[in-house]
């Protein structure tokens, strides 16, 4: 079993495990259901991409059943939703800008990226991961000595500044939080990020701390700088020779995917979070 996998099992709550437990293809009672699913792990696939569940929590949610629902659960279940429309889709709606869609014929290259099992775990996991964002001040070292600075998980500068304030030894999570919050932003909220480009100034600055050259960082739209920001802090993140092998990978691995997983997120997004009408969706089927 992966570790994706095990640790995908470990953190379904209780009310997870009934939910699955009342799917006609569940294995066995809620009670028994976690050591089912951590002997047999084909077994989450085939209950997570069940039609039933999706159902029961996006399209018929009863109070009772959803009112007790993990957000780990729902944004797997929507991963794997996603992945089922992409199965039969021939073309993606493209982001190309604010409010922008164009019909791209590569609905094969996102498949192929979600169909990968770590992956997938990893992109809930990645959703999860901002249904609370971290916030609040740290002490930097400026030349007129030490100051007290405001930080957001979402501004990427205020965050770049405060990893690079760390001890070096401890900057390869903060890069990979880097690597996250520069998906988060072009993957899930695309229009709004190009709506509120950084300035020139902050934008150098950034292209300097992930490490990316700074001649032709003006000349790209904002969403497409911060893909490239954030497919080099992946990178940064997986140079740590200290990390465990696993890691490693999955952050090599992210890094030379940025683009595909930013284009499976915007479609995930457009047609079940923020529910965008393109007039280029393929019908669920």
């Amino acid at each position: 079993m992966s570790n994706y996998h095990l640790g995908f099992v470990e953190r379904l709550s209780g009310h997870d495990l009934e939910m699955l437990a009342a799917l006609e293809q569940a294995p066995a009672a809620a009670e028994e259901l976690r050591a089912v699913l951590a002997r047999e792990p084909e077994t989450i696939d085939i209950l997570l991409a069940d039609p039933a569940l999706y159902e029961s929590i996006y399209e018929q949610p009863r109070t009772g059943m959803i009112a007790g629902l993990s957000p780990h659960l729902a944004f797997a279940v929507l991963v794997h939703r996603t992945m089922r429309d992409l199965s039969s889709a021939t073309y993606v709606p493209e982001w190309t800008g604010a409010g922008e869609r164009l019909p791209v014929f590569d609905a094969a290259s996102i498949r192929e990226f979600i169909d990968d099992t770590t992956r997938r775990y990893q992109i809930a996991e990645f959703l999860n991961s901002f249904t609370k964002v971290a916030s609040g001040s740290t002490w930097v070292r400026t030349e007129r000595g030490y100051r007290k600075r405001r930080y957001s998980e979402l501004d990427p500068i205020a965050l770049a500044e405060m990893v690079e304030s760390l001890p070096v030894a401890r900057r390869s999570g903060g890069y990979q939080r880097l690597g996250e919050v520069s998906l988060f932003l072009t993957g899930v909220f695309p229009d709004h990020t190009a709506r509120h480009p950084m300035s020139p100034m902050h934008r150098v600055r950034l292209a300097r701390l992930s490490g990316i050259g700074t001649e032709d960082v003006g000349d790209l739209d904002y969403v497409y700088f911060l893909e490239r920001v954030g497919r080099s802090w992946y990178d940064m993140a997986a140079s740590d020779p200290l990390l465990p092998t696993g890691l490693h990978g999955v952050l090599s691995d992210m890094a030379a995917n940025f683009t595909q997983a930013r284009r499976f997120l915007n479609y995930l997004t457009d047609r079940y979070l923020h529910r965008v009408d393109t007039g280029l969706m393929n019908p669920v089927v």
